[in-house]
């Protein structure tokens, strides 16, 4: 571990924090630098700063904290692993919430792959590289569910083949349950809308002309009253027929229905919350995530064993929402 500190010079005035950094500090890159700040390494006059924008001032003292270099090769890691399925071609997990699937920018520890390394020792699926072995498709930090992670080279070349054919020629369905503000105004449907990076902030994504094609299914499987006696929030089944970045998130926001808990592309919802009864209020306040379950896998064993099906029920976080919007919705209902 060690510091770097200097003092803004009159011409650095006005300039992003990351900016003046990957200047000042070029041995790291400037996204490396932004992980840094996001990570709380970065003060300004003693005062830490987390913000990768923020423009600096002539005179202030910047101190930069530098961790020791990381190792280049993912180490294993005992973070335990909810396992619903394993055999010498597969294992099958049950993805906590909080848990990032593999090593990258400000998570170079603490992993899925670390956690995957330490249970499967050396038999992990190579075709992805040292820093993505066995890694065939992902869910978000804080989306929980079930994912398929490959254990042979032969297993993962049939699993990647599924994954980029989406289910429409082969039996891959990836099943999500989705608790979203408001209720849609018909039963079911279909969002295709292509969705790229978003123009103005690197780590979201947007429906953009030009982006790469984005289709999912949606089906609503229940509707929640609010305290005035109108519909406040809905549960909806989601199926992918493609698997872009954030794209379950980004659609239903499309559509006007964004996650609950989603504050990357739902913030503008928070007015909702007044609707909601004290129960659903405090579940949410407690939930501090997306409200997104990955609920099904369905696909063709890698080994030709025919075709599998894995579930995982709603976490406790979600099932407690879930439950406090039921209740007080047949509450609200009762009163009207």
């Amino acid at each position: 571990m060690r510091n770097e500190e200097f003092q803004v010079a009159a011409t650095e005035a006005g300039e992003r924090l990351d900016r003046v950094l990957a200047i000042r500090v070029a041995e790291l890159s400037r996204s490396r630098h932004k992980a840094l700040i996001l990570d709380g390494r970065v003060a300004i006059d003693g005062r830490t700063i987390r913000d990768p924008g923020h423009h600096v001032n002539a005179g202030e003292t910047i101190v930069l904290e530098l961790p020791p270099p990381e190792a280049a090769v993912p180490q294993p890691e005992a973070i335990p692993l909810d396992i619903v399925y394993e055999d010498k071609a597969i294992v099958v997990i049950n993805k906590p919430r909080g848990l990032v699937v593999h090593p990258a920018a400000g998570h170079w520890t603490g992993t899925l792959v670390n956690a995957l390394i330490a249970h499967c020792g050396d038999s992990l699926s190579g075709v992805g590289g040292v820093r993505r072995p066995g890694i065939v498709h992902r869910l978000d930090k804080d989306t929980t569910g079930v994912m398929v992670v490959a254990k042979t080279d032969r297993a993962h070349r049939a699993l990647a083949a599924q994954f980029a054919d989406h289910g429409r020629e082969g039996p891959l369905r990836r099943g999500y349950l989705a608790l979203v503000w408001g209720v849609p105004d018909r039963p079911k449907g279909t969002i295709n809308k292509p969705i790229d990076r978003h123009p103005r902030s690197r780590d979201k994504m947007a429906v953009r002309e030009g982006g790469r094609e984005a289709i999912t299914h949606w089906e609503v499987l229940e509707r929640y009253l609010g305290t005035d006696g109108k519909p406040v929030a809905s549960l909806l089944a989601c199926r992918l027929e493609t698997g872009r970045t954030h794209q379950i998130r980004v659609h239903l926001a499309a559509i006007g229905h964004p996650l609950l808990g989603d504050e990357t592309y739902g913030s503008g919802f928070k007015t909702k919350v007044q609707h909601l009864g004290p129960e659903s209020r405090a579940a949410l306040d407690g939930l501090g995530r997306q409200a997104l379950h990955a609920y099904l896998l369905h696909m063709e064993h890698p080994d030709g064993g025919g075709e599998v099906e894995f579930r995982a029920e709603l976490p406790a976080d979600l099932q407690r929402l879930r439950q406090s919007l039921s209740t007080e919705s047949t509450q609200f209902d009762r009163k009207r």
